[in-house]
């Protein structure tokens, strides 16, 4: 596994922007809650809506889920992106809120939704779910396999760290 060498702290437009833009092309999310008795449960979730403004994802979600009961036991939960191709990983923190708007349900509505949903926004198991994101850490390794390489075999043989492999930023956004 490639050690991601720069690590600093990145506040304001530019973190925000890198932020959304790594994670606007991945559909899916690990997204972790935190069960009354402590334990961390883990799912796939599609991302519905990445709303930079306020800083918030959206999700769908069935009102009957296990992970609606964590949510009221504890709002704190996690996001995992990862696109393994492109070398983007990206981790996401924030408070989860159980939302029943059948308007906004309507605006993120696609037809892939009908899978889960059969009954489309009029289904009663519906509800959607609001991210607030607090935090963010992302790795970008958007350096070419060429450079990568180069970069590693020197390493090997010289023993010395290559300068840079990528970057890894933490954002704050609250």
């Amino acid at each position: 596994m490639t050690t991601l060498t720069s690590s600093h702290p990145l506040r304001g437009p530019e973190g925000y922007t890198k932020l959304w833009e790594l994670i606007k092309e991945i559909d899916v999310a690990m997204m972790t809650t935190v069960a009354e008795d402590g334990a961390l449960h883990s799912r796939p979730m599609a991302t519905q809506q990445i709303d930079v403004d306020h800083a918030e994802l959206w999700f769908f979600t069935s009102i009957d889920s296990p992970k609606i009961a964590d949510i009221y036991h504890d709002r704190e939960i996690g996001l995992s992106y990862a696109a393994p191709d492109d070398q983007r990983y990206v981790s996401v923190s924030g408070r989860a809120f159980v939302v029943r708007d059948r308007e906004k349900a309507n605006d993120l509505w696609t037809p892939d939704a009908k899978i889960w949903f059969p009954l489309g926004v009029n289904d009663p198991h519906l509800a959607l779910l609001r991210i607030e994101v607090d935090s963010a850490q992302f790795w970008d390794s958007s350096a070419s396999a060429v450079v990568k390489l180069v970069g590693l075999a020197k390493r090997k043989l010289t023993g010395h760290r290559p300068v840079s492999l990528g970057e890894n930023v933490k954002v704050n956004l609250r």
